[in-house]
């Protein structure tokens, strides 16, 4: 007689998808996840975890940026892929299901469940494969839960309403707004017209609900929810292309840590803000700067920097070369607005050679390729230049406060070349005379005046 057949047979019921090659196990795909929470791209992840770029990059394009199953260490519970890989061993080895157990620490039961539920059949006999028993174990845990948004057509119709809400004139009829280039499920077009729109954002809708519906429980849902139904393409509950209508139009979630000391360009890896000295965040010890430039209309600049102790301001004088508004400008010629990369490092290196060398420790930058020959300027000046991550202004809170100070004297949407190099020198005595309250009231001037005072007390003692 043969073995009688039990209800728990995974390998007697209806044949399960092929996968084809089965897929990496899930503790792999919960790894890339991680990785991809430090701050990875989805190339190096996958490369660490042992799959191919490709592989890692459908992982982070079909989750919409954020993972679609618990990072949570396993409890456990239930076998591992090392521990199916072993029972396979010890199974070609001729070992019994008690012997097995013995071994792995686990109840013969679960042993015999597993040989039996998981066993391969595509030969005909019930043949035990880890990677084969692994595949199936996943999918018969998954348990998918049907989305609330999917489920409730009246909840999703409110949320898509809101989402793609469009203008309208005081007759009524419907304002299109710019043409735009149709979504193609990639990235936010930049320096291109958007769509208009009077779309509210996830958050203005999970807590609109509640006022909209107070006696309704049904219609209640979190913002949370919202996103996860536009980015992760498996939901299916919203258009995806309602993604357009966001304010950052993101076509995938971007984790934060990806987006900070990410290299790019002229900005490497040595040189992004968290490689930076940390006697720099206490602002203890003068001769560390932060910079920018201010724009202004037609090409037009200032160099601005701030010493982060005594909030002393430097501006450096940028005028237009020689040719600017007679030549016409040449794709990857030479930049003649006066803030191109030579000219840039230039005005630095002669603005910043005339202090002394104790005050000469570090800068800290914004992105922009003005400062791509931040090389050449370290061997010039001594002054090790650092960038601060993208779109994280606060990294340089000191260099951005007193640019707001500077648009009282420079304001946005005027033509700042038309101020000379003496002109521009007494906006910065100005503003080196005004008291700061972070100083106890002294101007940044006196405070810079006492400190190089202090320095050359130091260097008499020194030399006597």
């Amino acid at each position: 007689m043969g073995r009688r057949q039990q209800a728990s047979d995974r390998a007697v019921r209806p044949a399960m998808r092929s996968p084809g090659r089965p897929p990496p196990p899930r503790q792999v795909e919960q790894e890339f996840w991680r990785r991809i929470a430090e701050g990875m791209s989805s190339e190096d992840a996958a490369a660490a975890v042992g799959v191919s770029g490709p592989v890692g990059s459908r992982w982070f394009r079909h989750g919409g940026g954020m993972p679609p199953l618990s990072l949570a260490p396993p409890s456990g519970r239930y076998l591992s892929f090392p521990e199916r890989e072993e029972i396979a061993i010890l199974k070609a080895q001729g070992l019994g299901v008690r012997e097995t157990a013995r071994r792995l620490g686990r109840h013969p039961s679960t042993i015999s469940r597993e040989l039996r539920r998981n066993a391969a059949t595509r030969s005909g006999k019930l043949e035990y494969r880890a990677s084969v028993a692994q595949w199936k174990a996943q999918m018969a845990a998954r348990r998918p839960k049907v989305a609330k948004l999917l489920a409730d057509l009246r909840l999703q119709g409110y949320v898509q309403d809101k989402l793609a809400g469009v203008l309208r004139g005081p007759d009524g009829a419907e304002i299109l707004g710019p043409d735009v280039a149709p979504w193609k499920g990639r990235r936010k077009p930049h320096r291109q017209d958007r769509r208009w729109s009077k779309a509210w954002s996830p958050e203005q809708i999970s807590n609109r609900l509640p006022i909209d519906f107070p006696d309704d429980e049904s219609m209640r849902c979190s913002h949370e929810t919202i996103y996860q139904a536009l980015f992760i393409e498996s939901r299916g509950a919203l258009k995806r292309e309602l993604v357009a209508c966001l304010r950052t139009g993101r076509a995938l979630r971007e984790p934060r840590a990806r987006t900070r000391n990410r290299p790019g360009g002229h900005v490497t890896a040595d040189v992004v803000i968290s490689q930076r000295p940390a006697e720099v965040e206490d602002r203890a010890v003068p001769g560390h700067w932060e910079g920018d430039l201010i724009i202004g209309l037609n090409r037009s600049a200032i160099g601005t920097l701030v010493e982060r102790s005594t909030r002393y301001t430097m501006l450096v004088h940028l005028p237009r070369a020689e040719g600017y508004g007679m030549v016409a400008p040449t794709k990857n010629g030479p930049p003649l607005g006066g803030y191109g990369a030579v000219a840039m490092k230039e005005a630095l290196v002669e603005t910043m050679t005339t202090l002394p060398e104790q005050l000469r420790r570090t800068l800290t930058w914004d992105r922009g390729k003005e400062l791509s020959q931040h090389a050449q300027f370290k061997i010039e000046t001594g002054i090790a230049v650092y960038f601060a991550d993208p779109q994280s202004p606060w990294q340089r809170g000191t260099n951005e406060n007193h640019n707001g100070l500077l648009r009282q004297y420079f304001p946005k949407g005027t033509d700042i070349s038309r101020w000379s190099n003496e002109e521009t020198q007494a906006v910065e005595a100005a503003l080196n005379s005004r008291p700061r309250k972070s100083l106890g009231w002294k101007t940044p001037a006196e405070a810079l005046d006492e400190h190089l005072r202090l320095l050359h007390q130091a260097g008499v003692a020194t030399t006597g």
